[in-house]
């Protein structure tokens, strides 16, 4: 067993056009301020982390992680979920995904998509550079809009879909396996990968690819109706990742997983601040640490009803209670007898 590092933030939710949110200087700081140890850091703007720069300079990677060593923190992986986003998307969602890319690719789906899979791959150089082992972002999707089988779906639609998935990732994947880096995929609805049978059939098309790894979140598996501890039990050898969210599933005679186009604050599944809603952090803590996993427990914060700055300030103690600090002997070593065959054997009656 390994005991969990934390407590760690996403900073995608807190970015903005205003001190201190607006820097990485700045935010990290703010973090500090909090009690946080580690950061989750977007690569979508160079403002704030210049991805390229970063795959291609030892040097800006040092100075990175030397500004934040100096503030008391560290960073627990980089996040492609927007670029990961557009490796794979349904022609539906072009229009609103065109806002996740430069505008000199708007509108031109397979150039959008070269330059997402180009950001994708130099994460994985920019993580070698920063000595990080695990990453995190999305799949993209081409087979979501067709997640509930009516009309009926045409015979091998999804097989085609995967297939193509694993085509376009499989090469990603490679370039991260020569980074000795994991690429860990939150499984999210709205991305083909969601579930436990959703991976198991995307890794079928990328030969159990072994940097094909998953960012346990167990807010989306709540939405789901999921049972995310015994998720923990079948996927443990591929969680690499950990996005510590709380969310609530309260169905009603009006709404259930689909929560009729209701507004976040209406629905019947939501996500809330950590503390705030259903999940079993006690038991995922014991879980994982069972598990051995030792990355990082990083708070996601999304929540309709309570701010961000609550959020961030009621979430890293929250997190820093739960880390187990796991055994380093057996609770009954005091009654130990130490070994002996022949007491053995006697015991044994033989």
């Amino acid at each position: 067993m390994k005991t969990i590092k934390g407590p760690g933030i996403f900073l995608a939710q807190f970015l903005g056009d205003t001190p201190p949110f607006n820097t990485l200087d700045s935010i990290a700081d703010y973090m500090a301020s909090l009690g946080y140890k580690g950061l989750q850091i977007p690569t979508n703007d160079p403002a704030i982390f210049d991805v390229k720069k970063a795959a291609e300079s030892k040097t800006y990677a040092d100075e990175i992680k030397g500004k934040l060593k100096e503030k008391g923190l560290e960073i627990t992986e980089l996040s492609t979920h927007l670029q990961g986003q557009l490796v794979a998307s349904h022609p539906i969602y072009n229009p609103l995904f065109d806002a996740f890319s430069p505008k000199e690719v708007h509108g031109n789906e397979p150039a959008r998509r070269e330059w997402a899979i180009e950001q994708v791959k130099l994460a994985a150089k920019a993580s070698k550079n920063l000595g990080l082992t695990s990453h995190v972002g999305f799949s993209g999707a081409l087979a979501w809009p067709f997640l509930y089988p009516w009309p009926q779906r045409p015979a091998g639609l999804i097989d085609t879909a995967f297939k193509e998935l694993g085509k376009r990732w499989k090469p990603i994947l490679d370039v991260y396996d020569e980074n000795g880096v994991d690429y860990c995929f939150e499984l999210h609805p709205g991305e083909d990968l969601f579930d436990g049978t959703s991976f198991e059939l995307f890794l079928k098309h990328v030969d159990n690819h072994p940097r094909a790894n998953i960012n346990y979140d167990p807010s989306h598996f709540v939405l789901q109706a999921l049972d995310y501890v015994q998720f923990i039990d079948f996927y443990h050898e591929r969680i690499k990742a950990f996005h510590v969210k709380d969310a609530e599933f309260n169905p009603t005679g009006k709404q259930g997983v689909y929560s009729g186009f209701a507004g976040w604050a209406d629905r019947a599944g939501r996500f809330r601040s950590l503390g705030d809603g259903q999940v079993d952090f006690s038991t995922i803590f014991s879980k994982l640490s069972q598990y051995g996993y030792d990355g990082w427990a990083v708070l996601e914060w999304e929540c309709c009803i309570k701010s961000s700055e609550q959020g961030a300030r009621e979430g890293a103690p929250f997190i820093e209670s739960h880390i187990i600090e796991v055994v380093t002997r057996a609770f009954d070593d005091f009654a130990a007898t130490g070994t002996d065959e022949n007491v053995n054997r006697q015991v044994l009656g033989l």
